[in-house]
């Protein structure tokens, strides 16, 4: 339940105003139909969510030494610091082409955009650090849509009156205790 509930709370505020988030918002005012759009976001979260914290549990199963531990600690450390960075969707980023339907339109430019991404680096390493794809790739997704519903229902509406600086200074927090709280277990 504390793989689930991290996860949740680390991605939901990483995700304010992140550059999915922008493009949530792009999508929404270009199409106009909401359901597709988070059914999209949704897929393509859960796929990308699961193969990273796979991939976290992986190589911290292969490589379960101090130092990994360490790395994985200090990799929090530096996400928090890469949290205060705004994100920002750059012009042929924010140009969705459309050439099928919304929910695969969604689901693709969302797959793409988080490859990479704050959201799938945290996913990673909470892969890493509590084992347990399930319950990391759960919370993730769950943050994901918590961020990211309302900014396909209301939009720029959105942008305007969430202080996007509070949000970033929390979730940096949040990642700054995640990676503190794995340095006092190693020490």
């Amino acid at each position: 339940m504390e793989a689930f509930l991290a996860s949740t709370a680390v991605v939901t505020f990483a995700e304010i105003g992140d550059k999915t988030m922008l493009l949530a918002i792009v999508l929404a005012t270009r199409f106009r139909g909401p359901l597709p759009i988070i059914a999209g976001i949704f897929a393509a979260t859960l796929l990308n969510h699961a193969l990273a914290a796979f991939a976290g549990q992986q190589v911290a199963g292969l490589l379960d030494a101090p130092w990994f531990r360490w790395a994985v600690a200090l990799g929090f450390v530096a996400m928090a610091l890469w949290t205060l960075v705004p994100d920002t969707i750059d012009e042929d980023e924010g140009d969705v082409a459309h050439r099928g339907s919304v929910f695969l339109t969604t689901a693709i430019a969302f797959f793409i955009v988080e490859m990479g991404d704050k959201t799938q680096v945290a996913t990673i390493a909470l892969g890493a650090q509590y084992q347990s794809v399930l319950w990391v790739a759960a919370g993730t997704t769950l943050g994901m849509m918590i961020a990211n519903v309302p900014a396909v229902y209301l939009g720029e509406e959105l942008v305007k009156r969430v202080p996007l600086h509070i949000m970033r200074w929390t979730a940096a927090l949040l990642f700054l205790v995640l990676g503190l709280w794995q340095i006092a277990a190693l020490i």
